[in-house]
């Protein structure tokens, strides 16, 4: 118990050590602002560069959506809920590989619809519309800039009407953009292969205009051209256009979903009508905003303290205290044998194996030889001593008789010596055996168990 106190306090002492030092060394990192050189488009960040008002706008509105916390490769499996649309708003934090990128196309062209909402897109994610090429571009970019200050944000920017009536321009008169919105052009295959040759042009390569021109208008008649909703002088804004069973739908400014800019002008009413427009379940990229479900939530929300390397230490405090204890540090020692049996159940072992083999002899001699030694004790004589010196001493000092003492003693010799017997004979003499000693006040299994009581 000693030992075990002072292993309590020692491990309590490295516990209040090990916090001490932990809480010494620990450095809080201040959480750094929204920055529109690094935002955080996430529907979990409720900052100016956040998309949260958007998602509760949309949630509290009735619309099914939901945050996508797993891949994209999971689109194409027959388990899970099925997604219609598919939002991915700015730069994500992780990014897109080259086979998510596949599955998202393919998820498009089975008839899902994809909402990109960026800057700067990436080009794997704008695959080619028959003959024409969708390409972003990034006009400006946001150095030094507060997003939470409206007038940085759109300085020397005027609303913008849409483009022509289509069903994302629904009850939109007007949509005010950032002064770092993006450019989406539109380019014809026939017109890039042109500059191309223009560049490379021999002396002797000579096409006319109209067979060039001719070549264009077939390449133009029946193409799925892109719509374009919402534009400016320098590009689109918002374009959509089909891909296989599916759309693709592209937005090159951010801060109209945003929540820093949401709520200026009709952004709100031209983001509902971009997402979810067409109806089902939308899904909002989480997965590359470092959102996934494979991530441990506990360890998220302890992440940046020192619980975790506190943790990690007790772990490892624990698993040493355990593997030291059970490994052997000497030579082994035997456990002390313990005899269970208790002298009732050897006597009564013993009695019955008696009976069964009808050892009347052996039981009478047991009782005899204990009753003997008290005798001569009681008479004072020695262990030699003849069984009529003995009766006469016990009768000389007590109320027993001389004869009946020697007889009974005779008789109990004679069956331990071979004389016939049987049960009830034994069992008489015995019981004889047994008032002697009551009568002389020797009850010698009292005296033992007393005596065995005062060792103890």
């Amino acid at each position: 118990m000693r030992r075990n106190l002072l292993i309590i306090v020692t491990l309590a002492l490295v516990v209040l050590m090990l916090i001490g030092i932990n809480t010494a060394s620990y450095v809080r990192v201040e959480k750094t602002g929204d920055s529109e050189m690094l935002p955080d488009r996430s529907t979990f960040n409720s900052g100016p560069t956040g998309t949260r008002a958007l998602y509760d706008f949309l949630h509290e509105s009735g619309y099914q959506v939901a945050r996508w916390r797993e891949s994209p490769m999971t689109l194409l499996s027959a388990t899970g809920a099925k997604l219609s649309t598919i939002v991915i708003v700015g730069g994500t934090t992780i990014p897109i590989s080259d086979d998510e990128v596949e599955a998202l196309m393919h998820w498009v062209r089975d008839g899902g619809r994809l909402v990109i909402v960026d800057r700067n897109m990436d080009p794997d994610l704008l695959p080619p519309s028959g003959p024409w090429i969708i390409k972003s571009r990034l006009t400006r970019f946001p150095f030094e800039v507060d997003p939470a200050n409206f007038e940085q944000m759109t300085a020397g920017v005027k609303p913008l009407a849409p483009a022509q009536p289509t069903l994302f321009a629904r009850d939109v008169a007007s949509v005010l953009p950032s002064q770092f919105a993006g450019d989406l052009t539109l380019e014809l295959k026939t017109e890039a292969k042109a500059k191309s040759r223009n560049r490379h042009r021999s002396a002797n390569d000579n096409q006319s205009d109209d067979d060039q021109s001719f070549t264009e208008e077939a390449a133009f008649a029946g193409s799925p051209a892109p719509v374009v909703h919402l534009a400016r002088e320098s590009g689109a804004l918002l374009i959509d256009y089909a891909h296989g069973k599916g759309r693709i739908v592209l937005l090159s400014d951010p801060f109209i979903v945003a929540n820093n800019g949401i709520s200026r002008a009709d952004n709100l009413q031209l983001a509902v009508n971009v997402i979810a427009g067409y109806g089902g379940l939308i899904g909002f990229d989480e997965f590359h905003q470092g959102h996934a479900t494979a991530q441990n939530a506990l360890i998220q929300y302890f992440s940046g303290t020192p619980v975790v390397a506190l943790f990690i230490q007790l772990s490892l405090i624990v698993i040493i205290i355990v593997w030291s204890r059970g490994r052997r540090f000497a030579r082994p020692l035997p456990l002390p044998h313990i005899d269970r049996r208790s002298s009732l159940e050897f006597v009564a072992s013993m009695a019955e194996l008696q009976q069964r083999a009808h050892a009347y002899d052996l039981a009478l001699e047991n009782i005899y030889a204990r009753v003997r030694r008290v005798l001569v004790r009681y008479a004072g004589a020695n262990n030699h001593s003849p069984r009529a010196e003995v009766a006469r001493r016990v009768a000389a000092r007590s109320n027993l008789k001389e004869q009946e003492l020697e007889s009974l003693m005779r008789n109990c010799e004679d069956v331990i010596n071979g004389a016939p017997t049987n049960a009830r004979r034994s069992l008489d003499l015995a019981r004889r055996l047994r008032n002697i000693e009551a009568a002389l006040g020797l009850r010698m299994r009292a005296r033992e168990a007393k005596q065995a009581a005062e060792k103890v």
